[in-house]
């Protein structure tokens, strides 16, 4: 299944002027490409490939080279009619994320994309974002996630940004590394994505940017320690959702950890054991998973370079449409269901139908009572995504947000993605990270 990037022997001359981390890139073969039809058919066919959600989609089918023309020319016009009529409503990640997708590749007709002006709507949320940094102890009005996004795309699209600015930023010990004291894997893989296109771009003439440059490789070096100290014993980093840009990390920075340290097979035969099991049923979750399992990263992403399309190695079915959920039983489970607000605790029993999500308990609670289980919900990349309980509403500021979880532990999926069982004891409580 491992297939990795060799050296001709004709290069090996030029050997010192190849970035080494092109040779420590493992994928499934072509041989094995059925593996991933199960992602592939799920971003394409998903009710929930819409919006920006379409963005991520877009860009990991475009690094893979899956779609064909037809294809792609749909996710085109969702993401862009997403960023041309509500980008006052775009998070500055979220724009990130749109002009990377749009910018992957260069079609043989380009229609006009006005990457300037994105970029500069960019920048300027971007600068949103350090400036409530300033006025709100260090809380961005997102997360670093999404500013490490901005300046992954700033970096590739030629965006103006201070890069001392950025190397003080992402200083590894900030506490938006971090979510509730636990190093935040996928933030730190997107920070060591954004910080390598930054390295390359700094030509080190200057007294600053030899300082900015030695500023960055430690932050590198200390991202990638702290990446692989989440890495588990069957070879996941952090989790199942933060293992594919966890892997695009290491493959762009070989040079920073030693060989030993990884097991780049272990990890992807985890993933694809992973993906038969139905672990990615939301198309985010596909797409972020499917660039590193065929070999690339969001560094790849080249908006002059021609795009390649379908090259028939994949099944693709366009038959039955795959939902975040899987089909519904007539049998009927009992959940137990408890908001909780710091000593306060409001709980009840609802009946929900078996193959239920997280989500339709919370309804069903909501039914029941609206001033004890009353909320309020959004549309993220990732789904549905709970804004406020009891009126109560999530603040970035304050670093406050409603926490998932069953049987007093915390999930790694969201609302209208996990699956609730009988007897299960959910909970949404009022949390800080």
């Amino acid at each position: 299944m491992r297939q990795s990037h060799q050296l001709p022997l004709l290069g090996l001359l030029l050997f010192s002027l190849i970035p080494r981390q092109l040779c420590e890139i493992c994928e499934v073969s072509k041989n094995d490409y059925t593996d991933l039809n199960p992602l592939i058919n799920t971003m394409i066919n998903s009710k929930y490939t819409k919006g920006i959600q379409a963005a991520n989609v877009l860009l990991s089918l475009r690094l893979g080279g899956i779609l064909n023309q037809c294809q792609e020319q749909q996710l085109i016009q969702q993401v862009k009619l997403t960023v041309y009529y509500k980008a006052s409503t775009l998070t500055s990640g979220q724009l990130a994320l749109a002009i990377l997708a749009l910018g992957a590749c260069k079609t043989p007709d380009e229609t006009s994309i006005r990457y300037p002006n994105l970029v500069k709507n960019l920048r300027n949320k971007f600068k949103a974002e350090i400036k409530n940094m300033g006025k709100h102890n260090g809380n961005p009005l997102t997360n670093y996630y999404q500013l490490s996004l901005d300046v992954l795309a700033l970096c590739l699209f030629r965006g103006k940004f201070s890069i001392t600015q950025v190397a003080k930023i992402f200083e590894p010990e900030n506490k938006n590394f971090y979510f509730k004291g636990q190093f935040s894997v996928d933030t730190g893989a997107m920070a060591v994505l954004a910080l390598t296109c930054v390295k390359n771009i700094t030509n080190g003439k200057k007294k600053t940017d030899m300082e900015n440059l030695n500023n960055i490789n430690n932050h590198i070096k200390s991202l990638i320690e702290k990446i692989l100290s989440q890495k588990k014993e069957n070879g996941l980093l952090g989790n199942i959702y933060s293992t594919g840009e966890a892997m695009q990390a290491l493959f762009v920075s070989s040079d920073y950890y030693n060989e030993s340290k990884w097991d780049c097979q272990q990890t992807l035969d985890t993933v694809i054991m992973e993906i038969h099991k139905g672990a990615f049923r939301i198309p985010t979750a596909a797409a972020q998973i499917l660039p590193a399992l065929m070999g690339k990263t969001y560094l790849n992403v080249n908006k002059d370079s021609p795009c390649v399309y379908g090259p028939g190695d994949f099944n693709i079915s366009t038959v039955e449409p795959i939902t975040a959920t899987p089909p519904l039983s007539p049998s009927q489970i009992q959940v137990n269901y408890s908001v909780v607000i710091i000593k306060e605790t409001h709980s009840t029993t609802v009946s929900v139908a078996n193959g239920s999500v997280f989500l339709d308990v919370m309804e069903a609670a909501q039914k029941e009572n609206a001033t004890l289980f009353g909320f309020t919900v959004e549309e993220r990349s990732w789904g549905p995504y709970i804004t406020s309980v009891q009126g109560l509403t999530a603040n970035n500021n304050n670093r406050t947000f409603w926490e998932l979880l069953n049987n007093g532990q915390p999930l790694d999926q969201g609302v209208g993605s996990y699956i609730v069982h009988e007897g299960d004891n959910l909970e949404v409580r009022w949390s800080t990270y």
